[in-house]
């Protein structure tokens, strides 16, 4: 018998079978991620041997203090912190409790209103998944971060956008919201100090939108990843502080941009005890919970030195500063945002849309940002570009663009 011949066969037989798999359907919602398109557009300039500056991913470059990383250490030396971590630590939770009510004057009962998530993004990719059932009405921000919308689209939620307007100083406008959307709407995300606008909304706002939410019965989580990343001398809460906000909704924080813990991937979901409970009910059915060396560094990045808190707002700031006065001084009219770690500012004249723009911009002086077609409907128009370099590099980013002619500078 011929054994090669056959082998052939089979394998043909069995590359046959393959083709003909197919996928779930809710996968034809996403694309390829644009984040990975800008990293294939970032590849092919360094492969000609040109420097890129990256600034389309908002990837935190300033690390955590050291005392943080020695307690990583010495709990990663411990053979005991190798088991399941099903349950988060006692220990953290009181933190994390200490930690809301020192920082924002938020009481939470540690064992009901507090809950550990790996990162932000995996509570914001899991959450509707919680609340949401196929054909339900979510209410998110327009631009907003990606994840903001890709995780209702999984639970099969059906999504209206609230734009978020340049002339609204990109506050939401609750009362321009339809009100047969809003009696239909389940549940309603809002972010502020915000991404990628990086506007901040005034407390009113909140009042408002515990109002909101207990007339039409939605439930609201807000995203508050950027409250230490506020400029000029502001300062930012929480929504939990609003009164009658825990009735309506939970807030997620996280420790990445705050503390330098981007990789270690530590966030929280705080506020309304059913909320929570819902979603560690669904977290014990898909993760064993935070690694436990993790949790010691949470507990000594909240309970340690928070001279590191102003310290990286200050470097964000100066950033911000050496961007911005620099790419304005090119020619590149644009607000100096109030907080996170972005700058959104307009696409200039002349460009078909933002993501024309964006390759020109990179083809022209090796800057890449981010297009805000990838943030929503209304990002188009924008770009958002990312505090990710130190200072001296800002103000190399800024000469060199002024030196490429893309913009024309302001003269008096």
């Amino acid at each position: 018998m011929d054994w090669t011949g056959t082998a052939v066969l089979f394998l043909l037989y069995i590359r046959s079978e393959v083709m003909t798999v197919e996928f779930a359907k809710r996968m034809d919602q996403f694309g390829e991620g644009v984040f990975s398109r800008l990293a294939a557009m970032r590849k092919e300039q360094e492969s000609q041997g040109r420097e890129v500056f990256d600034l389309s991913i908002g990837a935190p470059n300033i690390p955590p203090t050291r005392a943080v990383m020695e307690a990583m250490a010495r709990a990663v030396l411990d053979p005991a912190n190798y088991v399941y971590a099903i349950n988060d630590t006692g220990e953290m939770l009181k933190a994390v409790a200490d930690w809301y009510k020192r920082r924002y004057q938020v009481e939470l009962d540690p064992e009901t209103e507090i809950c550990s998530l790996l990162g932000s993004q995996d509570g914001l990719s899991h959450i509707a998944l919680s609340i949401l059932d196929p054909g339900d009405v979510m209410l998110v921000p327009d631009p907003c971060y990606p994840i903001f919308a890709d995780g209702p689209r999984l639970a099969g939620a059906e999504l209206y956008y609230m734009p978020q307007k340049k002339e609204n100083d990109y506050v939401i406008q609750l009362q321009e919201i339809p009100e047969e959307t809003a009696r239909r709407a389940k549940f309603m995300l809002v972010s502020y100090p915000n991404n990628p606008t990086a506007a901040m909304a005034p407390e009113s706002f909140y009042h408002e939108l515990v109002a909101f939410a207990r007339k039409y019965d939605i439930i609201v989580l807000h995203d508050n990843a950027y409250s230490e990343l506020v400029f000029d001398g502001r300062s930012w809460g929480s929504f939990l502080s609003i009164p009658g906000a825990r009735e309506v909704g939970v807030e997620f924080n996280s420790l990445s941009k705050t503390y330098g813990l981007a990789g270690a991937r530590i966030g929280y979901c705080l506020g309304n005890a059913k909320v929570v409970a819902m979603l560690k009910t669904l977290k014990s059915n898909m993760d064993y919970g935070m690694f436990l060396p993790i949790q010691a560094a949470a507990v000594e990045a909240i309970t340690g030195n928070q001279a590191v808190v102003a310290e990286t707002r200050a470097a964000y700031e100066r950033r911000r500063n050496a961007l911005c006065d620099g790419l304005i001084a090119a020619g590149w009219q644009m607000d100096k945002p109030p907080g996170t770690m972005f700058v959104w500012a307009p696409v200039p004249a002349g460009y078909a849309d933002s993501e024309s723009f964006v390759a020109d911009l990179l083809a022209r002086t090796g800057v890449l940002v981010t297009p805000g077609s990838a943030f929503g409907p209304s990002g188009e128009g924008y770009v958002r570009m990312a505090l990710v370099k130190s200072e001296e590099d800002m103000v190399r980013i800024a000469g060199i663009v002024k030196a490429s002619g893309i913009f024309k500078p302001q003269t008096c």
